[in-house]
């Protein structure tokens, strides 16, 4: 039987004549048609030798030609896709992170469309450094005397700490050797960049004077990492900023400030705390800062170094830099981002990080209470505002809660991971949480043009 089975099954090119498929090869390139068609023609030889009760389809209706169009849709959809970030974690990590400013993406798609001056200075006519388009503007909103950026945070730790302190002690406080994303921990980081690293102090107290007794004449740098996703709380202590750059000069060291998650707008006037700005870290007088491009500031992957003429000349220098350049795209974000910024109201505006983190509760509960009315409507589910928290996530600020109000989605027909399932499947994939086995919705991180998404995305639950 399965050798009947088998030899029935029509060649390609007597398919490709079946007028169903031939008009399918009107409307896709004939190869996409042709390669469907085959890895159907396969899957259906796989059954026919492997399962008993396969019913062999009729290549010859128009069922087949549908079978086969939707191999086509599925081998030409991208795997990285359009989400609906509805957790009300406005940076989260596994939705990537920040959102980009619609005047950066069009920055974006003109650097894309065509040639640029990437490493081309238009005025002399000679080569450029690709830096020029973003020095001038950090320089400014920072006040820093010199700037390079490099394709993420972690690169730009390794390139500084590689140019200051390769084969020399650095030293760091106990309570700052964090475990960054992915794993990464920042003894391996340091150890990567060729330093030897010094640890001083206690994981809850480290003083000024731990810093001081260590130095030796082997030590380059003291480096301070911004624990920006935990916090140690009650019997702590800690140096400030100011007394480490003091120390540090005095004994002709220099002082890093890895800040990871960097803000150029202070925002404790919207209740974010214990996150100060790249401008008060350089005023302190830091010899570089190393901070994202895609945490608080809101544009894309990158990591930035700021801070003395003479240690970010030494960094451009470093043959690592080649390795960790950014690239046009990135570059060209970062640079309508970074203007954004020369006028603060225009960034709280149009940067869409910045306009989550200070949207008030009875904004986000205004929309809520318009997309309830919307969903109200369907008889599958149950739903209700609630006060609620979003976080702003991203390995930034942590302990800061943002008030919001959420729409709570329950149902006595279909489980919250049923809900969650159906979601996460729709085109664009809605993501929210549970809690309470309830499905919840925070519009904190979803732009106002995407609330259509979950109307129709919550009803195709049926």
């Amino acid at each position: 039987m399965n050798k009947q089975q088998l030899r029935a099954i029509p060649n390609t090119q007597r398919l490709l004549e079946q007028e169903a498929i031939a008009a399918l090869s009107q409307k896709y390139f004939r190869d996409e048609v042709v390669s469907a068609l085959r890895s159907q023609l396969e899957f259906v030889r796989e059954q026919i030798l492997t399962n008993p009760d396969y019913v062999v389809p009729d290549f010859f209706d128009d069922c087949f030609a549908d079978v086969v169009e939707k191999e086509i849709k599925n081998g030409k959809e991208r795997s990285l896709k359009l989400v609906i970030n509805a957790t009300g974690i406005i940076l989260h990590t596994n939705l990537g992170r920040a959102p980009m400013a619609e005047y950066a993406i069009d920055a974006a798609r003109e650097a894309a469309l065509g040639y640029s001056n990437l490493e081309f200075n238009l005025a002399s006519g000679k080569r450029g450094s690709r830096y020029m388009h973003i020095e001038d503007l950090l320089k400014k909103i920072t006040g820093a005397e010199a700037a390079v950026v490099v394709n993420n945070c972690a690169a730009a730790v390794l390139v500084s700490l590689n140019t200051l302190s390769i084969g020399k002690e650095l030293l760091v406080s106990r309570g700052e050797l964090i475990e960054i994303g992915g794993g990464f921990r920042m003894p391996d980081v340091i150890a990567a960049t060729g330093a030897i690293m010094k640890e001083v102090g206690t994981t809850n107290k480290t003083r000024i004077s731990d810093f001081e007794n260590a130095i030796t004449e082997d030590t380059r740098v003291i480096l301070r990492n911004h624990c920006s996703n935990f916090k140690v709380v009650g019997f702590t202590e800690s140096p400030a900023l100011k007394e480490l750059v003091e120390l540090a000069h005095s004994k002709g060291i220099y002082m890093v400030d890895d800040l990871g998650s960097g803000s150029l707008i202070d925002l404790t006037q919207f209740g974010v705390s214990g996150e100060r700005t790249v401008q008060q870290i350089v005023c302190d007088g830091v010899d570089a800062v190393m901070f994202s491009g895609d945490k608080l500031l809101g544009g894309p992957q990158a990591g930035i170094i700021v801070g003395k003429a003479g240690v970010i000349a030494a960094i451009k220098k470093n043959p690592l830099l080649r390795a960790m350049r950014i690239d046009k795209i990135s570059l060209a974000v970062l640079e309508a981002t970074l203007g954004l910024y020369l006028f603060p109201k225009l960034a709280l505006s149009r940067i869409p990080v910045l306009r989550m983190i200070s949207e008030d509760k009875s904004s986000v509960q205004k929309r809520a209470k318009t997309l309830l009315k919307k969903l109200a409507k369907q008889e599958s589910i149950k739903v209700c505002l609630e006060d609620g928290t979003s976080f702003i996530g991203g390995g930034s600020a942590p302990m800061n809660e943002l008030e919001t109000c959420v729409i709570k989605i329950e149902s006595e027909v279909f489980s919250v991971e049923k809900i969650a399932r159906t979601l996460r499947n729709h085109r664009p994939a809605v993501i929210g949480r549970i809690s309470d086995n309830a499905f919840v919705i925070d519009l904190r991180t979803v732009l106002p043009e995407q609330t259509k998404f979950i109307t129709k995305a919550l009803g195709s639950l049926g």
